[in-house]
Parts: C-alpha cells; structure tokens; sequence
C-alpha cells in the first residue's frame, strides 16, 4: 500500500468509528514481530502500551518490525510502515509523518496519550535511519 491509498482509504471511510474500525484491521495485518526482539532495549517509551519497534537498513533502504499489546497503537505502527519502512534513511528523515497524520485526521482523533506514543514511535523509527545513515 502506498501513502496515497492510505490516504484515499481513510477519505472513503464515513465516521470515525469506521476508520477507527480500518485502523484495527491495518494493525491485524501485521507480521508478529518475534518474541526475541521484544526487550528493554526495542520498547518504546512514552506509550501507555506496550510497542516494541526493531530496523535497520537492509539493501540499500530501511526495514522495520513492530508489535503492540493494543489494536489502535498496532494500527498506527501499521500506518508507518506504509509511510516509512522500505525508504531510503534519508527518504525516511525528509518524510513529513505528522503532516500525513494531520491529513488522516489522526491529529484530532487520538488521546493525548496516543499521539504522545506515535510521536515516541515516529523519533526510534528516524533514529534508527540516521544512524544507518551516519554509518
């Protein structure tokens, strides 16, 4: 999926029930990410939930996992993938992830809390494209 699918998916959804209802189901498509990788070191602080998040740059652009304990913040980790991973590192630190979160309306709809954890989420996933760029 692109940005712009993405995009157009949450344009076509009528309430947010629904696309609160998408999100979940974006979250459901994720690949579980392997009991290993879940340590101290890949948990992302700042969330309410647990999110554990791993990457590093393989072929030339960057490659993340991520899991959840929670259907909405695995939705989200769902949505940066679609924005983020298989980019370039510098692609990945010129992406505008707040913008496209302000044009799914995500900006408006998620608890403080939430977007705090995104936010947290957003900052490991850049950090870890540029140290794959510095290298």
């Amino acid at each position: 999926m692109t940005i712009d699918e993405l995009i157009e998916n949450f344009d076509f959804l009528g309430d947010w029930e629904e696309r609160f209802g998408y999100l979940i189901e974006l979250g459901r498509e994720l690949p579980a990410l392997p009991e290993a990788a879940r340590t101290d070191e890949t948990k992302i602080r700042g969330c309410l939930s647990q999110v554990w998040l791993v990457g590093g740059l393989e072929g030339g652009v960057m490659r993340y996992q991520a899991d959840s304990d929670a259907h909405i913040v695995r939705g989200l980790v769902a949505v940066l993938m679609v924005l983020l991973d298989g980019k370039a590192p510098a692609e990945v630190l010129a992406t505008d992830v707040g913008a496209v979160f302000r044009t799914l309306g995500l900006d408006s709809h998620l608890s403080p809390n939430r977007r705090n954890g995104f936010a947290a989420m957003v900052d490991r996933m850049r950090a870890l494209a540029a140290a794959a760029l510095a290298a």
